[in-house]
């Protein structure tokens, strides 16, 4: 039996692995936690298994639950993003008291925690949307935690969310306040984002050996062993060691062969995307690997092509320790431009919704208990300690340094994979918004022209001051009338 408690510290409801296992390790970090889901059966298994013998209050209603938190009543979500948020809010309402606290620990779009942290403070309760990353795995042995919303709450949330998250070397909690409204679920949005260009960089690397090179999973699991203990040390990297070296029970083949290339995806890359075209911050890395996703995901229609549509003829001799070696480098080289672009959509996202943002903090956030925990997230940190207005990770010194060092192998990975006609979308992406980024002058002007010719959408000239706009008749037909807008 569970052991009792006149009143728990937290509420949580939603009993599905994430969060279960945030219940076990707010509990073995000393609180006592009440559990509630919609499904009550669930309730009883899990104070009776997982949960048994432990400081925990099975409740059956969420009236119930609400009876058995100590004030202000602490609660937290752990439900599907979307419609699910929004009814549970609806059924907590008659249940709690003003300056009582909901907390969103789901995947939530951002506009939608913008919407309920306003709509809930109208009627005196305080909400905070929190991003939670690291999995099953991180849920119970400490996340990464990414609390955003009602302010005032924060006080009353801070140490049960930082005694739970991952901790750095030093002790320091890998959650920290990430500012008003929508800004934590924005922050996660981003990190997710983040994922998917890394996930996407891993497996071109993975695919140039293995179809490139002609690499058998455990030569591959070597070398991704010896990534990890440099500058690639990360999870994805860690994991994918450990994925290369795992074998089928069935056929015995390497498990990763058996595993059909068709990735799914739940949203959070998409959202990521559409607000870097919604802020206009170029993010074609993140873009890039949720539409390889979205290519994986038509395996029919690509065998189908296969058959009919053939690449290069030719065979392409590859030194292939030189190779991996150049690889490793590319593959940096690329990760920094992904968080590069990450960043510069949270810089925007401040500007846009108001945000207090702390570049340094978040990195540090990062830094353990989540899915792009990576050790140069710690360089990331100390570059926006030093300068907090930093217009581009590329420009700091050390950033700088590491893709000067690797351009040349980056560029001669990228040609042998176009020899080979295997994608990097990835890869290649990172390296054209890096020689985009460095270019004082792009054809941007030739566009612009044609817009103008057209459109009558109006240019800026090289020989007068920004902001003065001016419109050309190409033709005899075009009139002087210029189109209202002229929008960058």
């Amino acid at each position: 039996m569970a052991k009792k408690a006149t009143k728990a510290d937290i509420g949580l409801i939603g009993l599905a692995v994430m969060g279960e296992n945030l219940i076990l390790n707010m509990e073995s970090k000393g609180y006592t936690v009440a559990c509630f889901n919609r499904t009550v059966a669930k309730v009883d298994a899990f104070i009776t298994g997982r949960g048994a013998g432990k400081r925990l209050i099975g409740c059956h209603s969420l009236k119930e639950l609400a009876a058995s938190l100590k004030k202000p009543r602490r609660v937290m979500m752990m439900v599907k993003a979307g419609k699910a948020v929004d009814e549970t809010i609806e059924s907590l309402l008659p249940v709690l008291e003003k300056g009582d606290i909901i907390i969103d620990g789901g995947n939530s779009h951002f506009p939608d925690t913008v919407r309920r942290t306003k709509y809930l403070a109208d009627k005196g309760l305080r909400f905070i949307g929190t991003g939670v990353s690291g999995g099953e795995e991180g849920a119970l042995l400490g996340p990464a935690i990414m609390p955003g919303g009602d302010a005032k709450a924060w006080p009353h949330v801070k140490s049960i969310l930082q005694d739970i998250a991952a901790k750095v070397d030093d002790g320091t909690p890998c959650c920290a306040w990430i500012g008003s409204d929508g800004a934590g679920h924005f922050v996660k949005m981003v990190h997710n984002g983040i994922e998917y260009g890394d996930m996407q960089l891993t497996c071109e690397a993975y695919d140039l050996m293995a179809r490139g090179l002609g690499m058998s999973a455990k030569e591959m699991q070597k070398v991704f062993t010896k990534w990890n203990a440099g500058d690639l040390d990360s999870y994805l990297i860690e994991i994918s060691a450990d994925i290369l070296s795992q074998a089928d029970e069935l056929t015995g083949k390497p498990m990763v062969d058996v595993i059909l290339d068709r990735a799914g995806q739940k949203g959070t890359g998409k959202w990521t995307s559409e607000a870097g075209l919604d802020l206009g911050v170029a993010i074609p890395q993140i873009a890039e690997a949720v539409f390889a996703r979205c290519l994986s995901a038509i395996k029919e229609e690509r065998v189908a092509a296969s058959k009919v549509l053939k690449g290069p003829a030719a065979k392409v001799a590859v030194d292939k320790k030189l190779f991996v070696k150049q690889l490793e480098q590319a593959v940096y080289a690329s990760k920094i431009c992904s968080y590069a672009q990450g960043y510069q959509l949270m810089r925007a996202a401040a500007a846009e919704y108001k945000w207090d943002l702390h570049y340094g903090e978040i990195a540090l956030v990062w830094r353990q208990g989540c899915i792009i925990r990576a050790r140069f997230l710690g360089k990331i940190k100390e570059a926006f300690d030093a300068d907090p207005a930093l217009a581009n990770l590329l420009l700091d010194p050390y950033f700088k340094k590491v893709i000067a060092k690797a351009q040349n192998a980056w560029r001669a990975v990228i040609k042998t994979a176009v020899d080979l006609g295997i994608p990097v979308p990835a890869m290649s992406t990172a390296l054209n918004y890096f020689d985009a980024y460095r270019s004082a002058r792009l054809p941007a002007n030739l566009l612009q022209a044609q817009r103008d010719y057209f459109g009558a959408h109006t240019y800026e000239r090289v020989d007068k001051p920004r902001g003065e706009f001016y419109h050309h008749i190409w033709t005899a037909s075009g009139g002087n009338t210029a189109a209202s807008t002229y929008t960058v």
